[in-house]
């Protein structure tokens, strides 16, 4: 399939070796392609430290960012119905550390020391931010059927004012950049009732430019205010989060109540239960997807690497030989901004691509700019190939592996029992209200649509398609909708509605104006008893013949 990898690394073919799953194939590619060209050009004292065999290989993780009392702690502890070690819930700022929930067959807690230098956990590169965090990094370690799929990462409430940002003792928003690199979904965390964005909860959603696509937004607690309330609130949170999130598409934001007590006001109930069903189908997809996510990332630090090449070997190249070397080193930086265009110009490289300016200006301060390489364009060439021909066949192997293995999920916790039975969400209402129910639903309200049937003057106990679409037509529902109510409702296929048959029609009508879906086939206890015969009796009696 592949033979661009070591004979160790799976099984060969007659055209050389290949890869056995995409996580080798993303590693390999790495380690011989794109780590040549970070460390030739510094990439890794820059930007973000070289990956290692526990970024490719581990599990689909959720980081969690909120201010406090948002209920990031009790999220977690709601995803999976048990407490955790080292979890603190109060109305206080409580947990004061960042804490890595992940699957262990032992319960218990791992300190941040002891944490990065284990080879299997994917937090090794974390100790260049010193003791002050590793002081305040934790695992929690326990068996957890949620957790065998995916990694929680609980974080610091954010607090507001500078006494805060400062009393941390470490760079808060580089570790959150750090950790927004390498995790497969973003939540953010607002309570209904604290919607102010501070400083360092701006900063930090700053931190994960770039990493749009992971990011969800959670309205936690949304059952404490009534509907009207709500609007305002959602509102509100949508024009705090364009003034920090600068992207043109809206983020998708969830409403709910994600602890397991009853709520305050149960008004919204149905939305919220949709809400949760939502956000509990994008975190369930997050394994299926995972292969794929790190294949994203990876692209998205080439091309970084890429520029960061260019931008060092054009400092390199405009430097003098002997005299004037710290005046022309502070004329490039100031002149940083300037030197993007002319890159972005020279080599077809889209804005979007580049470091900030600000922060690459402060950084380049401390370097000797005589001391960069120069352009090595055979480095430049190897990533391009990568992209542009390696990377496809992942693509391939990818789907090969969705088309062979069951389709991942995460299960267990409150990702259990929402599903089925009557406490799964739209049971009983809709299409499927009276599915258990021993008479026909229908017929409750038969009376009321009998009046209706027989005033359009029905022919042999039948109205024809004119009759019945001008009836039909009141509802103000698009001819598409009607169509396939009427589809549904003639059963028989007569292009006439019998008496069962229309009220059928008007219970399908009245459950989309209440908003639910249409099924494409009429569920069984939806069937008119009449023609339950023709629809089911009919069939099994072939069967038998046969």
């Amino acid at each position: 399939m592949f033979s661009w990898v070591n004979k160790e690394q799976g099984g060969r073919n007659k055209d050389g070796e290949m890869f056995q799953t995409v996580t080798e194939g993303l590693q390999s590619l790495y380690l011989k392609k794109l780590l040549p060209l970070e460390e030739t050009y510094l990439f890794h004292d820059f930007h973000s430290p070289a990956l290692e065999a526990a970024d490719f290989q581990s599990k689909p993780m959720v980081l969690l960012v909120g201010q406090y009392s948002t209920g990031k702690t009790t999220f977690i502890r709601y995803l999976l119905e048990q407490d955790f070690p080292g979890m603190r819930i109060g109305p206080e700022p409580t947990t004061d550390c960042f804490i890595a929930v992940m699957h262990g067959e032992n319960e218990g807690v791992i300190p941040g020391n002891a944490l990065v230098v284990d080879p299997k956990k994917p937090f090794r590169k974390l100790n260049a931010f010193g003791n002050a965090f590793l002081n305040r990094f934790i695992c929690s370690q326990m068996p957890n059927q949620v957790l065998q799929s995916i990694s929680v990462i609980d974080t610091p409430g954010i607090l507001s004012g500078e006494k805060q940002r400062l009393s941390r003792g470490y760079d808060f928003a580089e570790v959150l950049r750090w950790f927004g690199e390498r995790v497969d979904r973003i939540i953010l965390l607002f309570d209904a009732h604290k919607l102010d964005i501070s400083d360092e909860f701006s900063e930090a959603i700053r931190a994960f430019r770039g990493q749009d696509d992971k990011i969800r937004v959670v309205l936690n607690k949304a059952d404490q205010v009534d509907t009207q309330q709500l609007m305002r609130v959602y509102g509100a949170l949508m024009w705090s989060l364009g003034k920090v999130i600068n992207t043109p598409e809206v983020v998708r934001v969830y409403l709910g109540s994600f602890w397991a007590k009853p709520l305050q006001n149960p008004e919204n109930r149905r939305l919220f239960e949709a809400e949760a069903q939502d956000l509990f189908r994008d975190i369930q997809g997050l394994p299926r997807n995972a292969a794929l996510r790190k294949l994203n990332d990876l692209i998205k630090r080439a091309r970084l690497a890429k520029v960061h090449a260019y931008i060092i070997s054009h400092l390199k190249k405009e430097m003098p030989a002997l005299f004037g070397k710290e005046s022309k080193k502070k004329e490039l930086i100031s002149k940083l901004p300037e030197i993007y265009l002319a890159l972005q110009r020279e080599h077809h490289i889209s804005p979007g691509d580049f470091p900030n300016v600000t922060k690459m200006q402060e950084q380049l301060e401390h370097y000797d700019f005589g001391k960069f390489p120069a352009l090595k364009v055979k480095l430049i060439e190897s990533v391009d190939k990568m992209l542009a021909n390696k990377i496809s066949g992942l693509m391939t192997m990818i789907r090969e592996e969705e088309s062979r293995q069951p389709a991942q999920a995460v299960s267990g916790g409150a990702f259990e029992g929402s599903q089925d039975g009557p406490f799964g969400h739209g049971y009983g209402e809709g299409i499927g209200a009276g599915a258990d129910a021993e008479d026909w639903i229908v017929s409750r309200d038969k009376p009321k649509y009998d009046e209706i049937f027989y005033a359009l003057g029905p022919v042999n106990g039948r109205v024809s398609g004119i009759n019945a679409k001008k009836e039909m037509m009141s509802s103000r529902l698009p001819n598409t909708v009607l169509g396939k109510i009427w589809k549904l409702a003639d059963c028989d296929r007569d292009g006439m509605l019998d008496d069962e048959e229309f009220a059928l029609a008007q219970h399908l009508i009245k459950v989309k104006l209440e908003g639910y879906e249409l099924p494409a086939e009429l569920p069984s206890h939806l069937v008119p008893p009449a023609h339950r015969k023709d629809a089911g009796f009919d069939s099994h009696v072939n069967h038998e013949q046969h």
